[in-house]
């Protein structure tokens, strides 16, 4: 029973002092709050990392064109057209380890169906294309060889095009004009979401490369109607792809007889390593974020440690009183323990809240998964239990250490 008197004792006390109880664990409810928030979006962010490489395709490597040169600046990567369909066939011909090298050529153009338009990227392909990203065909079939090699005018489209084009129905056997070029579309693909840039994959109309470059993409391109947008590049074997970047790099500066002094008309790049990159710097800014927050926790305990101690003063004469009438100085001790634990308690409840929609309203904006863990808010909670119960010692002991004599006597 002393404990729960000693319980009802506390509440009481820490009801009478509404407004200095709530300001007290103020410090308590940013730290909880702080460490809840930044590990949800942590996880979160990981998360769509891992959905991205996913989507991406696993092992994939591109082969990118470099940069040209215009009045002695350096313009972005892709503006120096360098690379073929036989250096894509090279590399899947020359190394063993590589499974698909798939080119790809596109352009931004609008497509037109019944009395319905949409502006897409149309993308020329071969069917190796599906197999590096990985990209299921949902409804309808892939490229078949003949039509790969003969340019037929089919195509496979994404699901948003569906929806923006056809109104939803089943896409196979529909007709849409690419250009003023009339194709079949034969496939629908499965569903990927947002790439890494943030734009939806599934905006997307895939035709065979040799029809691109012959009917919809070659005639704006003239006299490069041969260079590539990028090879995409889908290796065996995850722990060889560094070796494998160095056997590309090796081979593709022989076919374009750079000379070894000079800077490769190309770049490699392995859009997982940006991903990674990305998830780490967010990672980083959590940890960060979370010592900051710690930081917070022990301001918040020396909060409650101060306030306590004004509170063991204000309370002398009743802590005098109640050692009169047979409390022990274990009660007295016990009774300013648990208010300190409750205002941390109440701190760590209050900040897992704040911190969960804080976390939900972030990777609402970004765009990431939901992801709140449990165990940081089991944790984050405990955390400040422990911090109420350490700071609030010194408070409690000096309380129970009251002569009650003395304390009767204070004014």
């Amino acid at each position: 029973m002393r404990g729960l008197e000693s319980l009802r004792i506390a509440t009481r006390a820490l009801r009478v002092n509404k407004l200095r109880s709530a300001l007290t664990v103020l410090g308590i409810v940013v730290g909880v709050g702080a460490v809840v928030c930044m590990v949800s979006v942590g996880a979160g962010a990981q998360a769509e990392v891992s959905e991205k490489i996913r989507t991406l395709g696993a092992n994939l490597l591109l082969v990118m064109p470099g940069a040209r040169n215009s009045g002695g600046a350096r313009l972005e990567s892709g503006t120096q057209p360098t690379l073929t369909e036989e250096d894509a066939a090279s590399i899947r011909r020359e190394l063993v380890d590589v499974r698909v090298a798939a080119p790809l050529l596109s352009r931004s153009i609008p497509l037109v169906a019944a009395n319905k338009n949409w502006v897409t990227v149309v993308a020329g392909i071969n069917a190796d294309y599906l197999v590096a990203r990985e990209w299921q065909v949902a409804d309808g079939r892939s490229f078949t060889s003949d039509e790969i090699v003969s340019g037929a005018k089919v195509a496979i489209v994404g699901s948003v095009i569906v929806e923006e084009l056809f109104n939803g129905r089943t896409g196979p056997g529909e007709t849409l004009r690419i250009g003023n070029v009339p194709f079949t579309v034969i496939g629908v693909l499965g569903k990927k979401g947002a790439g890494a840039a943030g734009r939806s994959q599934d905006d997307v109309v895939f035709i065979p490369l040799s029809a691109a470059k012959s009917r919809v993409l070659g005639a704006v391109r003239g006299t490069t109607r041969e260079a590539l947008d990028f090879i995409s590049i889908k290796v065996s074997d995850a722990t060889a792809m560094p070796e494998i970047e160095r056997q590309i790099e090796t081979l593709l500066r022989q076919r374009h007889r750079i000379r070894a002094d000079a800077p490769s008309d190309f770049k490699i790049e392995n859009p997982a390593d940006i991903l990674f990159a990305r998830g780490a710097a967010v990672r980083l800014l959590g940890t960060l974020l979370i010592a900051v927050a710690a930081v917070s926790l022990v301001v918040g305990g020396i909060s409650i440690m101060n306030i306590m101690l004004v509170s063991v003063t204000e309370r002398t004469r009743e802590i005098g009183l109640r050692m009169a009438v047979g409390a022990s100085r274990r009660d007295i001790r016990w009774q300013f323990l648990i208010e300190a634990l409750i205002l941390s308690l109440m701190g760590g409840l209050v900040g897992a809240v704040s911190g969960a929609v804080a976390a939900v309203a972030i990777a609402w904006k970004a765009g990431w998964p939901i992801l709140i863990s449990p165990w940081a808010i089991v944790l984050a909670c405990g955390f400040a239990g422990f911090i109420g119960i350490s700071f609030g010692l010194y408070p409690a002991h000096r309380a129970a250490r009251l002569d009650p004599i003395v304390a009767l006597r204070f004014e």
